[in-house]
Order: structure tokens, then sequence, then C-alpha cells
């Protein structure tokens, strides 16, 4: 086995031949030429692990070179080896990322080591990025639940990774789509290439665009040098699309073509580029609404709707919740604190319109602002938290003190209306708010228990 694939470039044959036979001695894979576009398609078709290239090339400069194969993979070592040096050239190639900048004529044993030294951070870097990718897989941002919506959720996760099939997930926010669609792109057979996500609600249109399908220089103001799009940046991997249905109908048009044509255009370009990506596209509104009211394209619809996935809220998995509450308390503690079972039924009675994403928020504060290692229904009870939870923490502790052992469910109750209204100096419409019920559903109440005379409304 060679031990490095190494692109040379030089237009001179006598110094191209001798690099090329110097380092095939110590066992490297050699290719050489003298052109630069064409080095540049090696690259893209073959793949090196160093380039060595002079600085003054017919065609295209070593620099431009530079500047091509940083943008193509930007952890590529580069070698500048030339005899027409200067300070400012040596500055833009630093400035490019150049690995190294040496001086014609270069001793054998100098530009040997600087190839090794190459190699070897080349060889480091693609350990790191391996290792980061094992860590994201296997890591903390997982999909949690046992519950019969989330199980089905990963059943057919598991089916769809398996396949380049187009997939739209549907859910609220907070529900982890993202999570999902990483998911997929971990199980599937992209999972070396870049999984790339954008909001599609969080840009303005001109934009959007641009991160998208990329622009020529010169296209709008700004538009100083070419961008690629993120299509194109994830070429061979996953493209996520958060928030489809707040793209333009202009955009929406762009996007059809991707995925029927599998190109993209870049904005004032009129040459189409050739992208194998997958496409996995998330939405919290409704489609078919949007649809009817001419606001969604249905033939691009029908495009992303190839498999739909859709993502239970946490109201409706509330089972899922004691999952995920040990799952942050792991996290956020490393398992040093736990949660009472006056606060897991608080937390489990509430009913989370922000979903998942809320449960961690409130988790993460919990820990920072519990007094002990075990986080009780009062420390829910804390002004930051939402409104709605502080309510069900003050009903839970309330009713700890209520001694309801052996009474019946109507009594418990009358004891804890008059407790709380009690506690309100008897304003029904107070305490109907801190119930977390309509006052007309506490005033039924009150005449079932014949206290309906009492107070003020």
């Amino acid at each position: 086995m060679p031990q490095g694939r190494v692109l040379v470039i030089d237009d001179e044959e006598s110094i191209r031949e001798y690099l090329a036979m110097m380092l095939e001695r110590d066992g490297y894979e050699v290719v050489a030429t003298a052109d630069g576009k064409k080095a540049t398609r090696l690259q893209s078709q073959q793949g090196f692990d160093v380039v060595i290239t002079d600085i003054q090339l017919p065609g295209m400069s070593g620099i431009e070179i530079l500047g091509a194969l940083k943008e193509s993979d930007p952890t590529m070592p580069v070698i500048i080896v030339t005899g027409h040096a200067s300070q400012e050239s040596a500055i833009e190639a630093l400035n490019l990322g150049a690995f190294y900048y040496l001086l014609k004529p270069v001793s054998n044993e100098e530009l040997k080591q600087v190839v090794r030294n190459a190699l070897e951070i080349r060889r480091l870097r693609e350990e790191n990025v391996e290792l980061e990718r094992a860590l994201h897989v296997s890591g903390e941002r997982e999909m949690i639940g046992s519950s019969e919506g989330m199980n089905s959720v990963f059943d057919i996760v598991d089916r769809v990774a398996r396949t380049s099939s187009t997939v739209l997930l549907y859910g609220e926010s907070g529900t982890g789509k993202e999570l999902v669609a990483r998911a997929i792109h971990a199980r599937s057979a992209r999972a070396q290439s870049r999984f790339v996500s954008i909001n599609c609600g969080a840009l303005p249109e001109t934009l959007l665009e641009s991160e998208l399908f990329g622009h020529v220089k010169g296209s709008f103001t700004g538009a100083v040098r070419d961008k690629r799009g993120l299509f194109v940046v994830a070429e061979g991997g996953t493209f996520f699309l958060d928030e489809v249905s707040e793209t333009s109908p202009a955009i929406q048009v762009k996007l059809l073509r991707v995925l029927q044509e599998r190109e993209v255009v870049p904005v004032g370009g009129t040459k189409p580029t050739k992208v194998d990506v997958r496409v996995i596209a998330a939405t919290n509104a409704d489609l078919d609404r949007l649809i009817r009211e001419g606001k969604f394209r249905a033939d691009l619809y029908y495009r992303l709707n190839v498999i739909p996935i859709v993502i239970p809220p946490l109201r409706e998995r509330s089972e899922d919740i004691p999952l995920l509450v040990q799952h942050f308390l792991e996290r956020f503690t490393g398992g040093e604190k736990t949660v009472s079972a006056d606060a897991m039924e608080v937390l489990t009675g509430y009913d989370w319109p922000g979903n998942v994403r809320e449960l961690e928020n409130i988790i993460e504060r919990a820990v920072i602002l519990a007094g002990s290692k075990e986080i009780t229904a009062e420390d829910l009870n804390i002004s930051i938290f939402p409104e709605r939870l502080r309510k069900r923490a003050s009903a839970t502790t309330a009713t700890a003190g209520l001694g309801v052992s052996g009474l019946t469910l109507d009594e418990v109750e009358r004891r804890y209306l008059i407790q709380t209204l009690e506690e309100t100096g008897w304003r029904k419409k107070k305490a109907a708010e801190v119930l977390g019920i309509n006052p007309s559903t506490l005033y039924r109440k009150l005449q079932r228990y014949g206290m309906a005379d009492r107070g003020e409304d």
C-alpha cells in the first residue's frame, strides 16, 4: 500500500519527473501534470492526500490552484514550491491556507519532511472528523422515547435510512425534527459525507436564495466573488431544509428543479451544476391549507412528500417524559441530581406547548436553581417558569398538605377549592386563574358544594 497519494504540478518537465521519482522511491503514489485546470479536475476525480505546486504556471497560477483546492476541500495540504518568490505571493498563499511555502532549489530531505508532516496533519484531521461524527451519532443529541408514537418514528427512520428517498417531517416546533433528520443521515450510506441544514424561515429571500444555490461574482451588490451554494456543499450527503413552508414562490420553483433535475443554477449564473444530495424537509405548517391558499406549490409538495414522518408532540407521549427528564439530568449533572415524585407529577401533567425543547430548558433551569440534589415541585414553582407549570406545581404542593388519606375524591376537591379560595381572599376569578380552570367551571363546582354565594366574582 502506498504511504499516500501526491499530486505534483509544475510546468518544467524535468522538475516534475524528478519530484515524482524521488517521492515514488519513498513509497508514495505520484501523479504529475503541468496544467493547473487539469490538476483541479484530477483532484475532484481521483482525490489526493497532498498537493505540491509551483506558482507561475500557464493558464492557472499556483495561487489560483490553491484557492480552488481549498474551496473544494479545506483540509487539503497544499505545498507551494517556487523559484519566483515574493513577499506578496507568500502572504497570499499563507492567507489562503497553504501548508508550506518553499523556495527553489529545495533539498530533498526538506521537501520529504514537509510532505511527511502534511500527511500526518491530514491523517489527524480525518481522525478528528471521524471522532466528531462518532460522538454525534452515539452522543447526547439522540432521539429518546418508548411510547407507541416514537417507536413508530424509530421504525420508519430505520427503514427509510437505507434508501435515498426524499423525506418530509411533520411536527410542532421543538419536537426534534432535526434530530430525526440527523438520525436518518447517520444510519444511511451517506453518513461519511456532510449533513447540511438551514432554517428557511430565518433568512430573507435574497440571502436564502444565495445560501441555497450559490451566486456568481457581480450578480448583486456585495457579490465580490463566486460562492458555492449549500446544495453543492452537501454533495454526496444530506441537506435538511427546516421550515420549508416559509420559502417564497420563486425559491420553491428552484427547489422543484433540484428535486426533478438534480441540478442547481447559482444566482446570476446560467450553467447548471449536477448535485447528488438526499433532501429531508420539515414543517410545522399545514401544507394542504397553504396549497389551497396558493402559498405553496402542489408539485413541490408531491416531490417532498415521498416519505412523510409525523413526529408526535410531547403532550401526546407523556410516558416519554420521565425518560427525557433522566436524559437531561444526565447531560446537565452527570446523574448527580434527581427529580422527586411530586415534581415528576408536575412535569408529566403539563401540556408542553414548546415540546421537548421546552422540557430541556426547564430541566436545565431547575438544575441550576434547585437548592438540593433533589428537584421538587416547589423548585418548579419559581417565577421564571411558565405560568401554567407554576400553577400545576402549586396545586401539587398544596394537595400534599391537605391530609387526603381516606377521603373521597369529591371531598379532596372541595377542601382544595376552599384552600385556594381562602388564599385568594375568596376572589373567584383569581382562584380560577390559580386553579387553571374557567370561572364558569369554578362556579359550577361551588354550586355543587353549596358555596356559590360566598366571596366575590
